[in-house]
């Protein structure tokens, strides 16, 4: 009924070694993962529990066959690469070739703001820390999804949903506004097709490489419905949606409304709430015309023969979810689904008479504002080279190159959060979810946590002859609330372990 729900981000970073062109990004991405790890995690790094993934099961009923899959897929099996579990219940790892930082579980949008920006500085120390052990060649990341030679990596939301709720109506549904989104949500990029080699500049960066509908696979024909089904929760209860066509933000806003007004649509096709057509024609080729046209006038053709722009079609959805809070919550609706709700129509009422007027929100427009103001003042084409570098630059995590960064300090791009509050993000968990117990564990009893994953913790305690794993399924247990009196008053391990089994 609101903005509110189990949620968390995954986000690949782009990686370079200066001077280096050809360097190993895996060799390069781990040394960046260590590196934090060395420096910041206690007594001993406990590993993540791959045994209970379950990458290849897919939501249309039937197990993907392993001999079948790409090697990307097999998420479930430990590769010996970097991979560090955070007390703020995060969760740092190489990703074949990036540096990934996936956030705790959380419950509100703005959370998600606040850890996903902890997860920008995590990596920022991180790096910083693989620089200095390199000295003359520094490690460079890149909040960004594409390196413009054909290679794009992800940023990827989960929401967890009702298992009751038919796959085919979240396919249905969500077509159309994922379509549709990249207007709010894109983070800009020059150039054209996978590689750029094309000239202009367009709104998304992940629009171009996606291939199909619905599919389980998320690097080889990249669909805009994935179909993984592991909810890393309780099946009979849960499904989490697995969402891999967004882009990385930096502007907190764009982030906010990203997985705000998802959250909004999914509560809606829970309810049974969306009963108006929005289908529309050739999605694939709808999402990467959208994406090519900045000034949003392309229109999208519906399959009940209506055209409409992606503006106009972004506005049908904040219309029903107007109309949808109203009539279930009411005056009881919280302080951020009506926030939502609100920018929501704002930054679409904007986009619609002058998508400038939003340089200080969204990711693609402040971007865009840039890049035209370099190329009125230099007289620069599309295919200049400097374009393609201050496209860069502005993802640049480092605060006295990136020009994202920049202008935040300018006061140019809204914050939402302050910094005093992402440093805590970087070390304590969010209170309301399982994340609590997992971070708290590993902060207070590091030397006895053996591994630990979204589902688990599991223990390794003096006098026990196996490891005791203590099961995390359900997302909402664990928290403060919860358990934070019992991690207070236990001062060991096993005293906790030992509680919890007698409970």
């Amino acid at each position: 009924m609101s903005v509110r729900r189990v949620m968390g981000t995954e986000v690949e970073y782009g990686i370079s070694v200066q001077g280096l062109p050809l360097a190993n990004p895996m060799v390069a991405s781990s040394q960046v993962v260590n590196a934090y790890a060395s420096a910041t995690v206690k007594a001993r790094r406990a590993r993540w529990d791959f045994e209970e993934e379950s990458p290849l099961r897919d939501a249309r009923g039937f197990d993907m066959a392993r001999q079948i899959a790409d090697p990307s897929q097999l998420t479930d099996e430990d590769l010996g690469l970097a991979n560090v579990i955070l007390t703020n219940g995060a969760r740092l790892y190489v990703d074949h070739a990036h540096p990934e930082y996936s956030t705790p579980e959380v419950t509100s949008p703005l959370d998600i703001v606040i850890w996903d920006k902890a997860g920008e500085q995590v990596m920022l120390d991180a790096q910083r820390l693989a620089s200095q052990a390199r000295s003359s060649t520094p490690i460079v990341l890149y909040k960004n999804n594409t390196d413009n030679k054909g290679a794009s990596y992800g940023a990827h939301e989960n929401y967890l949903m009702r298992r009751s709720t038919p796959f085919g109506d979240i396919v249905r549904h969500l077509i159309p506004f994922f379509v549709s989104r990249q207007v709010v949500t894109g983070a800009g990029r020059v150039g054209i097709g996978q590689d750029g080699r094309e000239h202009g500049f367009q709104i998304s960066q992940r629009a171009d490489f996606f291939e199909v509908e619905v599919g389980l696979e998320t690097t080889l024909k990249r669909p805009i419905i994935n179909t993984r089904d592991e909810p890393h929760a309780d099946p009979e209860k849960y499904r989490r949606l697995h969402v891999i066509l967004g882009d990385a933000n930096l502007a907190e806003v764009s982030t906010y409304l990203k997985v705000g007004t998802t959250a909004l649509v999914l509560s809606m096709i829970e309810d049974r709430f969306i009963t108006t057509d929005f289908a529309v024609s050739s999605p694939v080729a709808s999402l990467r015309a959208v994406s090519h046209d900045p000034t949003l006038q392309q229109l999208l053709t519906m399959h009940d023969g209506r055209t409409m722009t992606a503006v106009q079609l972004q506005l049908e959805y904040l219309d029903l979810a107007r109309k949808y809070v109203a009539e279930r919550l009411g005056d009881d609706a919280d302080a951020q689904t009506r926030d939502v709700l609100a920018r929501w129509e704002s930054v679409l009422t904007r986009l619609e008479q002058d998508p400038l007027q939003c340089a200080g929100e969204l990711d693609w427009v402040a971007k865009l504002k840039l890049l035209t103001q370099y190329r009125d003042r230099d007289n620069l084409d599309w295919n200049d080279a400097k374009l393609h570098l201050i496209d860069l630059q502005y993802s640049d995590i480092r605060p006295e190159k990136g020009l994202y960064s920049k202008l935040a300090a300018a006061g140019r791009i809204e914050r939402l959060v302050d910094d005093p509050t992402i440093e805590r993000a970087m070390h304590d968990p969010p209170t309301d979810t399982r994340a609590y117990f997992r971070g708290r564990c590993l902060e207070k009893f590091a030397g006895d946590v053996a591994a630990a994953s979204w589902d688990s913790v599991i223990f390794d305690l003096p006098g026990r002859e196996s490891l005791q794993r203590v099961p995390t399924i359900d997302p909402l247990r664990g928290s403060k609330e919860h358990v934070g009196d019992l991690l207070d008053e236990c001062d060991t391990a096993l005293e906790l372990v030992s509680r919890l089994t007698a409970r």
